[in-house]
């Protein structure tokens, strides 16, 4: 999600607060560096000084990288964050090149003096205080909000505490060397304390300059990835993971994700189905990191699943030919399979175009499954209109009831309700009147209740029975629909 304004109010002021600190302590260090004459604390001054360029970008850069996508940057101005933090690594590692230069001239040649005054060591100390205090600050703020370029602030200020502590050491040694008149030599710890620092500043500078090459070359973070398949391998209706790719882009983190999930799935499961893998993602992301803005994309392909029965490849393979099959028959026949179904395709087609595309049909089906042998298909048109009926229940009792007792013979007593017979309007019944002799064409939907424990299997051959019964009783029956529920249904509409 989008950062919020206090989250952006305070990462600037974290930034601001850095700079302030940096301008205070490089101005102090430089006087006293002029007043002494010590080459350490120079070197810290310069370290300072540039700790204020690198503030000063950082200030920057989070101001920018907090700016929301446009037409130019698509994925947002989040990279301004590690191109600073990149550049705050190069500017230190100068830093440390002239120290370095500074300190052999006097080691080797011996130029410069050292004036020792309380003035040196005070604000080294000053200084491990301010860098200690602005150290947690950006520290606390960059976790919080994933900055990768307050986090480099941070870093360094952090290791200019142990540069400090390493700059007064040195001092000391040269303020007791010429107290108590110890070896010559040990004047020259001021030098050899600079290299520390150097030493310092070159490993953190290295460590950072990867760290943000890293960002800016899109590595991935880590074992994220691998974590986050692993728990999308979790998710039900996930049959694999083909690809996670994450990359991190200043404080926001942005993953694709490729999973395969069984093609019998609708559009609305297939939706349900990302979403749940982008909260998963987005979970996975935030125990790994404390990123808050995270930008996922998930991409699904349909595959053949482990599970699909016959006649779910054929429902499949129908839709996927723009047609529907249904009333689908499965029958083994000497150790094979064969197929029949019903097929609807489109009303206006001539025989020769329909019998192609279920021809079509039989060759697809035939090749997705080696057991089937034989598939035979019944060409329909579909059934789209609607029609016009009467509710004449009431003006039929004695049959209604009689349909009820033979449906009670097959489900139980009491089991049937609810019945409703339905005939064409008065204009139509009269024309199929001379058709049925007499006897009117009726629609029934009759109400049956089964055993809630019962298999379904047994529950739909009882069902075809009592269809079979009442057909054979009224032939004048046009649709007949048998409705089955457990008992708990009849109790709940009572």
């Amino acid at each position: 999600m989008p950062m919020t304004k206090d989250a952006q109010r305070e990462k600037t002021t974290a930034a601001l607060s850095s700079v302030l600190a940096a301008v205070g302590l490089t101005g102090l260090k430089i006087l006293v560096a002029i007043l002494t004459g010590s080459l350490g604390i120079m070197a810290e001054a310069a370290h300072s000084g540039l700790d204020l360029i690198a503030a000063l970008m950082t200030f920057f850069a989070v101001r920018v990288a907090d700016r929301p996508a446009d037409a130019d940057h698509n994925y947002g101005h989040g990279k301004v964050e590690n191109l600073s933090a990149l550049l705050e690594a190069l500017l230190l590692l100068l830093t440390a090149a002239w120290v370095i230069f500074e300190a052999s001239q006097r080691l080797l040649f011996h130029t410069g003096h050292v004036e020792i005054n309380i003035w040196a060591f005070i604000v080294m100390l000053v200084s491990i205080v301010v860098d200690i205090t602005r150290s947690r600050l950006l520290l606390r703020v960059a976790k919080k909000l994933g900055s990768q370029a307050l986090e480099a602030d941070a870093l360094h200020f952090s290791t200019d505490i142990w540069s400090s502590a390493v700059v007064i050491l040195g001092l000391l040694i040269v303020y007791l060397t010429q107290i108590f008149h110890l070896p010559i030599w040990l004047e020259q710890a001021d030098a050899i304390a600079a290299f520390g620092v150097s030493g310092i500043v070159i490993w953190v500078s290295l460590k950072l300059a990867r760290e943000t090459s890293d960002a800016l070359l899109d590595k991935s973070p880590g074992p994220l990835a691998m974590q986050i398949q692993q728990k999308l391998m979790s998710l039900e209706q996930v049959i694999s993971v083909r690809r996670v790719r994450v990359r991190r882009a200043g404080n926001k983190c942005f993953a694709d994700v490729i999973i395969q999930a069984s093609r019998l799935l609708s559009f609305d499961q297939i939706h349900q189905l990302s979403e749940s893998v982008e909260q998963a993602t987005i979970t996975e992301v935030h125990a790994f990191s404390a990123l808050d803005d995270i930008d996922v994309v998930v991409h699904v392909e349909p595959v053949i699943s482990s599970q699909e029965s016959i006649t779910d490849q054929i429902y499949y393979l129908a839709e996927h030919h723009g047609v529907h099959a249904h009333h689908i028959h499965v029958r083994e026949v000497a150790e094979q399979l064969e197929a029949d179904f019903d097929l609807e395709v489109q009303a206006d087609m001539s025989l020769e175009q329909a019998h192609a595309v279920a021809t079509r049909l039989e060759q697809a089906v035939l090749q997705t499954n080696q057991r089937l042998r034989r598939v035979t298909t019944h060409l329909e048109p579909p059934d789209e209109k609607i029609v016009q009926r009467q509710d004449v229940t009431d003006q039929y009792q004695e049959m209604a009831s009689h349909m009820c007792r033979i449906a009670d013979g097959i489900a139980g007593t009491g089991s049937a309700h609810d019945i409703h017979l339905y005939r064409p309007s008065k204009a139509l019944a009269e024309i199929r009147g001379h058709r049925t002799k007499g006897a009117p064409e009726l629609d029934l939907v009759l109400h049956t209740i089964f055993d809630a424990q019962a298999p379904l299997s047994q529950v739909h051959i009882d069902a075809e029975k009592i269809k079979r019964a009442l057909r054979r009783s009224y032939p004048n029956l046009n649709t007949v629909i048998i409705h089955t529920e457990p008992p708990e249904a009849s109790i709940s509409r009572s």
